[in-house]
């Protein structure tokens, strides 16, 4: 199973010049650098980072996703005026939490800070001592209970608040772990199906015994409906990242759930001061930003966005299964990055392995950002521009043909 927490592993060991840093909004040009206007500044030329095709997907390595227009004129507008950023807040939380139908929302400086400052609500309330003694915490709950098979790589944004993670993986061990030090109850929602405790029966649980419960949704977005679904379904807390399939800032992100929650969260955020969450600040910009890209991805055709990634898919998979010895299978992720991808494959000892292919694509003019899933080639279509995937597909068959 891929995960964002594999993906970071992966990336980490490949090259960054030349490769993952940068996209650019324009289309790339011929060379596989950023198209700009005339008089316009090329900055990342400049700076000699290359910009790349997004044919992997929302990974924040790869700079997730690219804003669209209506997000980034929602920014360009923050950016001319001056405003009281709690008034700020507190407008743009409420008509997100509308929109997307909990009780109360806030953006955050990506999913990462909404699980640290989630988890000091839970940890804190109201209480402002409790808030500047963070991270200790005499006279606080102070454990918080996972599944094993629910430890990501993220679950440090939690830790940061100074509790201890305990780790069950049955309904018996988690009834016989809560006591009067548990504070919450942590999910992640990718592992969803390898957990023997699945969404429902968490949340159960944590009513039967009065235990918080917070769901980790960051990449679960598509489908649009996993926005209130997991809040209907009873979770206190739920985050997703802004900038993966809601396409705005990579920077921002959303909590949401109960409205007492929510507010001592935003008492241990910025701009208030002496809290945990100081570090994690959202400026105006962000936030309206991550307003339009709600309304915008809300308002979207979503059936034809999905017959769009997969024609997508279909070009792909045809041009690379056209290669004598290579199998190539559309195939959508059941949680996360719940949209079409294609995975190919060859026989062992044929020439390249995935991961030279990779690196092959990632150098090669324009460079394609991929990713290697075990012995096979993974190739995600979402994150790519309009006509992008013709690129893709016949940089892809060439190189295969090469290389196989």
């Amino acid at each position: 199973m891929w995960s964002r927490r594999r993906f970071l592993t992966t990336a980490s060991g490949l090259p960054l010049v030349g490769g993952f840093i940068g996209a650019g909004t324009r289309p790339l040009g011929a060379a596989g650098g950023a198209v700009v206007g005339r008089g316009e500044r090329d900055y990342f030329r400049e700076l000699g980072v290359r910009p790349f095709i997004n044919a992997a997907g929302t990974y924040t390595a790869m700079t997730a996703s690219l804003m669209p227009h209506e997000v980034m004129e929602a920014i360009n507008y923050a950016s001319g005026h001056y405003v009281m950023l709690d008034e700020l807040h507190d407008k743009i939380g409420e008509r997100i939490a509308t929109l997307v139908h909990c009780e109360a929302a806030m953006v955050t400086s990506g999913a990462a800070s909404a699980l640290t400052l989630g988890t000091a609500a839970v940890l804190t309330g109201v209480d402002r001592q409790k808030m500047v003694d963070l991270p200790n915490l005499a006279g606080m709950k102070r454990e918080v209970i996972i599944q094993k098979s629910h430890r990501f790589g993220y679950d440090h944004a939690v830790r940061n608040c100074g509790v201890r993670l305990v780790e069950v993986e049955t309904r018996e061990d988690l009834e016989q772990s809560i006591n009067d030090k548990t504070a919450m109850m942590l999910f992640y929602n990718n592992n969803n199906k390898v957990g023997r405790i699945q969404d429902e029966e968490f949340v159960e649980l944590g009513k039967k015994h009065s235990v918080p419960t917070f769901n980790d949704a960051a990449a679960d977005v598509p489908p649009v409906d996993n926005l209130w679904k997991y809040t209907k379904m009873g979770f206190d807390l739920v985050t997703f990242s802004g900038g993966k399939g809601i396409r705005g800032p990579q920077s921002a992100g959303l909590l949401l759930g109960r409205r007492d929650l929510i507010a001592a969260a935003r008492l241990n955020a910025p701009p208030n001061g002496n809290t945990i969450g100081r570090g994690l600040k959202v400026n105006k910009e962000e936030m309206v930003g991550m307003l339009a890209a709600v309304e915008f991805y809300l308002a979207k055709d979503h059936a034809q966005e999905q017959r769009e990634f997969e024609k997508r898919a279909e070009i792909i998979r045809s041009s690379a299964a056209a290669v004598p010895g290579v199998t190539a299978e559309v195939f959508v992720p059941e949680v996360a990055n719940h949209v079409p991808h294609v995975r190919i494959s060859w026989a062992a000892g044929s020439g390249m392995t995935a991961e030279q292919v990779v690196k092959i694509l990632l150098d090669g003019e324009p460079s394609i950002g991929t990713r290697s899933e075990g012995d096979a080639l993974v190739v995600g279509v979402w994150m790519m521009r309009p006509g992008e995937e013709k690129i893709v597909a016949r940089r892809l068959r060439q190189t295969l043909e090469k290389k196989t």
